[in-house]
């Protein structure tokens, strides 16, 4: 019976050990190696003292000992802490500080960014270095803190059995994301959450041994985590693509004739803007979309150059991993909509009151069901507030069984598709109207003028917020402010038009590849010099 996350793999290894598991360029690992090799770092890291329950960190590129790690650490009974590659040296020592991870494991080539970051953490027995047999840089790693290279880590056998038993429902991971302020926050994920995850997805992309999912998305990423559960579940192979550009993914999907591709807005704008080698995705079967709106006019873009390819429509909150998704047979009808809950999963909106709304009323999205998270790390406060009771369990139900509050406003029409409005505290009150941010952006998206948009509210005298819009210009577009007004101006509501623009050559980003609002915000407001 599958119940932990390690079991994916392990049910994988046993009925198709030599398959394909891990694809790096060329270079493959098949299920029954990364099985060996997980079972033999588990054991490292039991002789490096983990115990049930402890926090394993990983701060790796996308590599098969990144994937491995994070198996490891649940066949040693603790828990995976994935730190994303992009972070810099506090932001990591905050996690780790923060978690109390016990071992990391990294590569050698990072140790020199970190070295401020470990020091003095009481909590921090040792490190795993990855290429550390080669040594580490002179003063790279804090004084009394032991390491080992991973090839002794991965040198022994798997550890014997424990006197602890675990269940689905103890913590699997803590999956670190960046609010729009303040530092990251660890939503805990248990292994019911991973493994029933890893269940919906796949049913509904109808995953067999026969895919190839190229992996995108880092795996710190609750949505690129999920390609590799996906992948373990049902025995196919996962090739792995570090993205620098969109030429890198056409070259992947390409060389590994990969069959599936999730994605978040900024990578399929980036891959539009490319003529495509008309053999890069010929076998390419579906495209998922999650972490921001897809605007229509990319989705009918994607339609028109991949006929041949199903497009799902996903939304997700990483306290939840997966909501709801568009059945790709409904996309050219409504491809603005974001679809209906997944499998296992009920999906309602209800009012500031917690009644629930009725076709065409705006209400918070609430998620029941097994992807609820456990809760934020550390953070009594914060987890009362977004994880609640059942409002609408039956009164008399004794054991509160937890919800979680998404945050973000979500319309629903008349045939119960969902169409997400925006985030409740995004929301830009402007003339006595709530505007939606993504609706604003829409409007520019649609003119196809702009491969990247944020709209953002700003205090204002007379309007209470004015809008000022952010943008970066297509490919081959030049265009001004005052163009760009005009293109669309006419479909919006006066209300909605910008009343500042300003035209950036690119947007920055966060460490999971979206548009950094946060930090837009800021220098808008001048709080970034």
């Amino acid at each position: 019976m599958r119940y932990l996350v390690h079991h994916l793999l392990a049910d994988s290894a046993a009925r198709t050990p030599d398959a394909p598991c891990i694809l790096d360029g060329d270079h493959v690992t098949t299920f029954a190696a990364l099985d060996d090799e997980v079972g033999r770092l588990a054991g490292g890291l039991a002789r490096l003292g983990v115990g049930f329950g402890d926090r394993v960190a990983v701060h790796l590129g996308k590599t098969r000992e990144e994937a491995a790690s994070m198996l490891a650490a649940s066949r040693a009974d603790a828990v995976f802490v994935n730190i994303n590659t992009q972070l810099r040296g506090p932001q990591v020592r905050h996690i780790l500080s923060d978690s109390g991870a016990v071992v990391l494991i990294t590569h050698r080539g990072r140790l020199r960014g970190l070295t401020e970051a470990l020091a003095g953490l009481p909590a921090l027995k040792a490190l795993i270095v990855v290429g550390g047999e080669r040594g580490v840089p002179k003063g790279a790693v804090p004084e009394g803190l032991p390491w080992v290279p991973w090839d002794e880590a991965v040198a022994g056998d798997a550890p014997p059995p424990t006197h602890r038993r675990r269940v689905e429902t103890d913590p699997a991971g803590i999956i670190y994301t960046s609010g729009s302020s303040g530092a990251p926050k660890g939503v805990v994920v248990s292994h019911r959450n991973v493994v029933c995850g890893a269940g919906s997805v796949s049913s509904y992309v109808r995953n067999t041994p026969d895919d190839v999912i190229l992996s995108v998305l880092p795996f710190s990423f609750d949505y690129g985590m999920n390609q590799l559960m996906c992948a373990l579940r049902v025995g196919c192979a996962l090739a792995l693509c570090r993205y620098l550009g969109p030429g890198d993914i056409l070259e992947a999907a390409k060389r590994h004739r990969a069959t599936g591709l999730a994605g978040i807005p900024p990578i399929w704008s980036a891959l539009l803007q490319l003529d495509w080698d008309a053999d890069a995705f010929a076998h390419l079967r579906y495209i998922t979309n999650s972490g921001g709106a897809f605007p229509v006019e990319h989705v009918r873009a994607y339609r028109e150059r991949l006929p041949h390819t199903q497009v799902f429509l996903m939304y997700g909150l990483t306290e939840a991993f997966r909501s709801t998704y568009l059945d790709p047979a409904q996309v050219d009808v409504r491809p603005d909509s974001m679809g209906k809950a997944i499998p296992d999963a009920e999906i309602v909106l209800v009012d500031d009151d917690d009644q629930l709304c009725g076709p065409g009323e705006i209400g918070q999205l609430v998620h029941r069901g097994p992807l609820v998270a456990l809760g934020y790390w550390n953070d009594p406060v914060r987890t009362a507030e977004r994880f609640r009771p059942d409002p609408l369990a039956p009164k008399g139900l004794q054991v509160e069984q937890k919800v979680v509050y998404s945050g973000d406003y979500v319309r629903m029409d008349a045939e119960g598709y969902l169409y997400f409005v925006g985030r409740r505290d995004m929301m830009i009150k402007t003339s006595g109207f709530r505007v939606s941010p993504d609706e604003v952006e829409a409007f520019f998206y649609d003119s196809g003028l702009v491969r990247d948009a944020v709209a953002l509210g700003l205090p204002d005298p007379d309007l209470g917020q004015r809008i000022r819009l952010i943008a970066a210009p297509a490919a081959g577009q030049t265009v001004t402010a005052e163009q760009l007004i005009a293109a669309v101006q006419r479909q919006m509501p006066s209300y909605m038009v910008p009343k500042e623009v300003e035209l950036r050559d690119s947007l920055p980003r966060n460490a999971n590849g979206k548009l950094d609002r946060a930090r837009l915000a800021r220098e808008a407001r001048g709080e970034d010099a």
